[in-house]
């Protein structure tokens, strides 16, 4: 549990027809990561590489007017699935390609339909000869230019305009010569907007050409619906959500798997799994034939590590994964952090009443944001604390203080930390201490770390016997005693002085931070009896009641925040860094097909 557990290596051999289908399985259980052995993996054969750059051709031209893709009822032999679908794919396109084309004709169309209609509504009966822009004299050109509505534009002398609005953006319908157009032009493409010359079917008046266009859009919305439903008679007469799943689900392949090491008849796959009899229920229900076994995994591989922790101790995984993945000869405290995490945020934020709104708020929102499980932990110390220090809602005196009032006895509040994190600190030195055995280096761990713990413990003792000191010194001569024997040299002694007293610093600085624990549990109650204060000097009990609730709401929004960040301040910076190595690599497991309509994307892990 507070070891990183390594993946267990397996090889299936598969019938090659049946691979697919086996992978999709595999993937879709999540409890695989496929890794080849050395020389083994094969590069995709051009075949197969020249089918899906077709079919990625084809994507830019027509993906706008395909059908979502269907996901796959029988996964079929790779280069065989991707041949028989792209031919489908590109028989489709040879007949949709006209009814494509009306389409596009007649959604370019109705765009420039709808947008002169709004322009058209703005412009008064009468105010403009409408026939006359479309087709102007005399060197003059008419054009409509829409932009964003921030863009100024700085208008040429000789340009008339009318300013209009287009939903979110705005415009203005300018006439005037050529070249003056042309540089206004130039300004607004260079600002992201764009130019649209006058249509030809203008009538002079703005309420008949507003009724033309309102005519010629139905008319167009009917030939619209017309090529869609010829569209979808062509798509369902060539299983084109089929043909399409079939090579989305190739891409996939290829982008998450690679080419697997494959004979003239079988298949060979190589990997990690989590769990190996999680892996041999999901190959027998994937129907593949299949053939699993679990050997020691080849030389120079390393395998990907897993978090193996009870339901409680989950959540606090986030601490750990903060750094990356514990080394194998590393520990991953997540245990030991479901204890210290809730205790340190419930000591700064002591209250039964707000502790319950934050358990009742994880609870809530733990499938939601699973982080946020934290509060339920950290609520409930918060609770306990809140009966130690008496307070509920940051009222205190309303239940009995079974320890004592954080404002009438502020130093036992500020000590008790000190004391607090000291252990800490020794229990991150005594994980080390693990981890130098795990390494077979506990002997160096002997000759240098178990010198300094005497040293930090002796001090600390120290404070209330001076035998503590005598436990320094000879901790101090064990360090410099160990340093010789290791290295030898006399040289070293020095050296190892220097570093003895730096990190003897370091450690006594580092149990200084914890002051804040208590510093911030006394804010916690300075700042609920001042909302107190504030609630007293209010008429009615109305107001009270008001300050009072919007006074908690204030503290646990807030509070929960601060008091969370120093949480993790606390534990990442002070106590990992005592023994936290993070060299490992996450068991990442292959990820299903998720087939969307246009693309593929590959579901998270």
């Amino acid at each position: 549990m507070i070891r990183p557990h390594p993946a267990e290596w397996f090889e299936i051999v598969v019938a090659r027809d049946d691979t697919v289908m086996l992978l999709d399985a595999l993937a879709r259980d999540r409890c695989v990561e496929l890794e080849a052995e050395s020389g083994e993996r094969q590069d995709a054969s051009a075949e197969l590489q020249r089918l899906l750059r077709r079919f990625d051709e084809l994507a830019e031209r027509f993906a706008a007017y395909w059908p979502p893709p269907e996901t796959l009822a029988r996964p079929l032999e790779l280069r065989h699935m991707a041949q028989e679908a792209l031919s489908a794919l590109e028989a489709w396109a040879a007949v949709a390609a006209p009814s494509i084309e009306t389409l596009r004709s007649l959604e370019a169309e109705r765009a420039q339909l709808a947008l002169w209609r709004q322009v058209l509504a703005q412009i008064g009966n009468g105010a403009l000869d409408l026939a006359a822009i479309a087709a102007p004299r005399d060197g003059l050109q008419a054009a409509l230019f829409v932009f964003a509505p921030e863009f100024t534009a700085a208008l040429p002398t000789a340009v008339l305009v009318l300013p209009v609005k287009l939903g979110g953006e705005s415009g203005v319908l300018a006439l005037g010569p050529r070249e003056a157009l042309a540089a206004l032009a130039q300004q607004v493409t260079g600002a992201q907007g764009r130019k649209h010359k006058p249509p030809t079917w203008l009538r002079s008046d703005a309420r008949e050409s507003v009724a033309f266009a309102t005519r010629r859009l139905e008319t167009v919305e009917e030939s619209l619906a017309d090529a869609r439903a010829r569209l979808g008679e062509l798509s369902a007469a060539h299983r084109l959500g089929e043909m399409l799943g079939r090579l989305r689900h190739a891409q996939w392949m290829l982008r998450s798997i690679g080419i697997i090491a494959c004979g003239e008849n079988f298949c060979r796959v190589t990997g990690w799994t989590d769990d190996p009899a999680r892996l041999n229920a999901a190959l027998a229900a994937s129907g593949a034939r299949a053939l699993a076994h679990f050997p020691s995994p080849p030389a120079g591989i390393h395998a990907p590590l897993l978090l193996q922790n009870p339901w409680w101790a989950r959540p606090f995984e986030v601490f750990a994964r903060a750094f990356g993945m514990p080394a194998p000869y590393a520990a991953d405290p997540s245990a030991v952090l479901a204890f210290v995490a809730p205790l340190l945020f419930g000591y700064m934020f002591g209250d039964i009443g707000q502790g319950a709104v934050l358990v009742a708020a994880g609870l809530a929102m733990r499938k939601r944001a699973p982080i946020l499980r934290l509060l339920v932990g950290g609520g409930i110390s918060a609770m306990l604390f809140g009966w130690l220090f008496g307070s509920v809602f940051g009222a205190h005196g309303v239940v009995p203080a079974l320890w004592l009032s954080p404002l009438e006895e502020p130093l036992p509040v500020l000590v008790v930390p000190l004391f607090g994190g000291a252990l800490l600190l020794l229990a991150g030195l005594a994980i080390n201490a693990l981890e130098s055995y795990w390494r077979g280096k506990l002997r160096h761990w002997l000759a240098g770390d178990a010198g300094l713990i005497a040293v930090y413990a002796g001090i600390l003792l120290g404070l209330f016997d001076r035998t503590g000191y005598v436990v320094a010194a000879l901790g101090a001569i064990a360090n410099v005693v160990g340093h010789l024997v290791v290295t030898r040299r006399w040289r070293s002694v020095l050296g190892a002085l220097g570093a003895l007293v730096e990190r003897t610093l370091q450690l006594l600085i580092n149990t200084l931070s914890f002051v804040r624990v208590g510093a911030f549990a006394l804010a916690h109650a300075g700042l609920s009896a001042a909302i107190f204060a504030l609630a007293d000097a209010a008429s009615g009990a109305l107001g009270y009641g008001a300050i009072v609730a919007a006074g908690n709401v204030v503290v646990i929004v807030v509070e929960a925040t601060v008091v969370s960040v120093q949480t993790t301040r606390l534990v990442l910076f002070e106590f990992f860094t005592r023994f936290f190595v993070s060299k490992g690599r996450e068991f990442r497991p292959l990820p299903p097909p998720a087939i969307v309509r246009g693309e593929l994307r590959e579901a998270t892990h």
